[in-house]
């Protein structure tokens, strides 16, 4: 398991984190100081791969030291706020029909309602996520040439492994470029070929970002060079293959005419195709001690589940602190659904957060017969008066840290519950909705049984396109999309890909900061660059609108 390379390489890591140590967080162009004694800590051939978990743990752990008291981003008062996979969630969920959360913090109440502005805390800390990966990536790409290990003298088993590893850093750095791509726009480039400490980075565009991520994406998996990726479903689990990059690459091209005007549905269908036909991956069909199917991708033990193309790890004694699935399994419980006293049978965790709910439109998109709609309603008013009472608004308990034998995870704070960042059923909808689109290569037969694969498995059967059942559309799509990949960090890029975000084509409770929802602008389809980042390099332009 990838938890186990975690806690058994990143032990070393503090004393790299301070060679590395960054002269600022929340800086895209900021460079390391310290590399001097690069050389005395990389003579130990564990560093190498201390340093690859580091990157892996960029998008779980929020510092070096677990629960918190040692970030990697500092000038955030909570440290829990600052974990990449919470960040991402919040902001593709939040200001979307899928959630709103109850907390007071002026950054949840402004994502909740439409009205956030540059000085959102939310958009500081995952800029400076997005910005403290890439620094990170581009320190072990510096270190880890030829040159570097000729240098050096590593071991020949280094040396051996080191062209799949800095593949694999080279896609997480691609991954949170598609995330800064997907978020703000336009953000600087900066690679390993940069000077340290130079002038603060020009910005690009978002087609050179978009064009970028591609060309690395491509060149890990699909080039004749040695730095390349495992293949499809060969990885080591909590790591990246090609089809990790696959799910990148078909997410970029999927959503290609927002980000650069132009259609890259044939693309998409061509990358979800290569996963798909590889048979390295099959659907979840099985349930197991009073769980569907569904529900036990999203349970402690899902790592033992089918169909999860790239997770991200968490364990309750290695990887402790409060984003992730820590954030999704607790902040979805509280009173009255502990009332009874179960709350740690139930749902595996020591306290709920009474945080998150659902909110009528999305909630209406499930039939009672639907495995994947799992709500509590128990006491709580489908209607939401109150943005910051958590019985307004149905409970979604999707994520628990229970495992599929109805026992908690080791630990009631800290969950088993790995975050599934790419799934299979994502790659079977891509490709559907692709299709249906007009992209190339395709067949909408083939889609046909691709989405009635996922309807059945939802105990739905094998309904689309049968004379009582729903029609295979694009609108079906963005629905399907809704109940399938809910709460999995997805919506507001649905949302927008549709033109449903802002204007007042579709409605949702308190969108626009109106109970009943009210347009937005669109300029909102992108969130600003953050003030902070505008006062340390002048070379940036705000996004327009803001």
């Amino acid at each position: 398991m990838f938890s186990r390379f975690l806690s058994r390489t990143l032990l070393p890591i503090a004393l790299i984190a301070a060679v590395f140590a960054l002269t600022s967080c929340d800086k895209v162009g900021v460079q390391p100081k310290g590399l001097a004694a690069a050389d005395n800590i990389f003579q130990q051939d564990g560093a190498y791969k201390s340093y690859l978990a580091k990157l892996y743990a960029g998008l779980n752990v929020t510092g070096q030291t677990g629960p918190f008291g040692n970030p990697d981003i500092e000038g955030i008062d909570d440290e829990g706020f600052s974990q990449y996979i919470r960040l991402w969630w919040q902001l593709q969920e939040l200001p979307t029909d899928e959630a709103v959360l109850a907390y007071s913090d002026a950054p949840v109440q402004e994502m909740n309602t439409s009205e956030w502005g540059d000085q959102n805390g939310f958009l500081s800390g995952m800029y400076s996520r997005v910005s403290f990966q890439v620094m990170q990536v581009n320190n072990f790409l510096k270190e880890s040439t030829p040159a570097k290990l000729n240098q050096r003298n590593v071991s020949s088993d280094v040396r051996e492994k080191m062209p799949q590893w800095r593949a694999e850093a080279r896609f997480l750095r691609a991954l949170s470029y598609w995330h800064g791509l997907d978020l703000f726009g336009g953000i600087p480039i900066v690679t390993e070929e940069d000077p340290i400490g130079g002038e603060p980075p020009q910005p690009n565009t978002r087609q050179e970002v978009f064009e970028y991520v591609e060309s690395e994406l491509i060149a890990i998996t699909n080039s004749d060079g040695e730095e390349n990726l495992p293949p499809i479903g060969q990885a080591q689990y909590g790591r990246a293959d090609r089809a990790a990059a696959y799910m990148v690459l078909a997410n970029l091209y999927l959503n290609a005419e927002v980000y650069i005007g132009e259609a890259r549905y044939s693309d998409a269908i061509e990358y979800t195709s290569r996963i798909i036909d590889s048979g390295a991956y099959s659907l979840q069909t099985e349930g197991r001690g009073g769980f569907s199917a569904y529900e036990r991708l999203f349970l402690a033990d899902n790592q033992n589940a089918n169909g999860l193309i790239f997770s991200i790890p968490h364990d309750g004694s290695n990887t402790q602190h409060y984003g992730g699935t820590q954030f999704l399994t607790h902040a979805a419980v509280g009173p009255p659904m502990d009332s009874t006293g179960n709350i740690n049978q139930d749902y595996g965790v020591d306290f709920g957060y009474r945080g998150l709910r659902v909110t009528a439109p999305s909630y209406n998109l499930f039939s009672s017969a639907d495995d994947r709609g799992i709500f509590y309603t128990t006491a709580h008013s489908l209607e939401i008066n109150n943005l910051k009472d958590f019985r307004d608004g149905y409970a979604a308990p999707k994520y628990k840290n229970v495992t599929s034998n109805g026992n908690p995870g080791q630990n009631l704070t800290f969950p088993d519950t790995d975050y599934p960042m790419f799934r299979l059923a994502e790659a079977y909808l891509i490709y559907a909705e692709a299709v249906l689109r007009g992209g190339s290569g395709g067949s909408e037969s083939q889609a046909r049984t691709l989405i009635n694969d996922l309807r059945e498995r939802a105990g739905l059967g094998r309904d689309v396109g049968t004379q009582d059942g729903p029609s295979l559309t694009l609108d079906f799509i963005l629905d399907e999309r809704g109940r399938e990949l809910f709460w999995e960090a997805r919506r507001r890029m649905d949302l927008i890909r549709y033109g449903q975000f802002t204007g007042d084509q579709y409605l949702w409770p308190w969108k626009g900061g109106v109970k009943g929802g009210t347009s937005i602008e669109d300029y909102r389809a992108l969130y600003p660059i953050p003030a902070s980042e505008l006062q340390v390099n002048p070379n940036l332009e705000q996004n327009p609108g803001y």
